[in-house]
């Protein structure tokens, strides 16, 4: 394999693993371009190569889901916010579906970060150093608790007090 053909597919790697919102239409393109664009380098991708570019599709979206699951991101512009996060799950969980590949463990980890985001909330927002910052509803939320296997029914009553109505 000539530099050249590694070139073309470290820079397209590269653009979906650091895409923005968006990384399945990100992987697309890039699949697109280095195999049938007219200005693309037409090559064949192997499996493994593809892969790779399916990977870092997958990586970025674990990345903009747990971005909106942190704490210390909620004051920052980077920030989306919990329904945010739900929809990139939800669309990381089309993804792998898709692709064929196994998310089951990433959803442990949004379950654990779930958990540490709504920890830190109700307790900043119970000591009153902050305005809540979910902006979702009690219902969405306790469905993406469930859809994670944080909890099995229904958060704690609690909770319903730092969503909005």
């Amino acid at each position: 394999m000539n530099s050249g053909y590694e070139e073309h597919l470290d820079n397209e790697w590269f653009l979906v693993r650091y895409s923005g919102e968006t990384p399945e239409i990100a992987l697309y393109s890039a699949i697109h371009y280095l195999t049938e664009a007219e200005d693309g380098p037409k090559l064949s991708l192997s499996e493994e190569q593809v892969a790779l570019l399916k990977e870092a599709a997958a990586e970025r979206y674990r990345e903009i889901v747990l971005r909106d699951l942190q704490p210390e991101n909620r004051d920052k512009t980077i920030y989306r916010g919990l329904k945010r996060a739900i929809i990139n799950f939800q669309r990381f969980e089309c993804f792998c579906r898709r692709q064929h590949l196994d998310g089951q463990d990433f959803k442990k980890e949004v379950a654990a970060s779930l958990l540490f985001f709504l920890a830190t909330e109700c307790v900043e927002v119970a000591k009153g150093s902050r305005n809540s910052s979910i902006n979702c509803s009690f219902q969405e939320l306790n469905a993406f608790a469930r859809e994670v296997g944080l909890v099995v029914n229904r958060l704690p009553r609690h909770i319903e007090t730092v969503c909005p109505e």
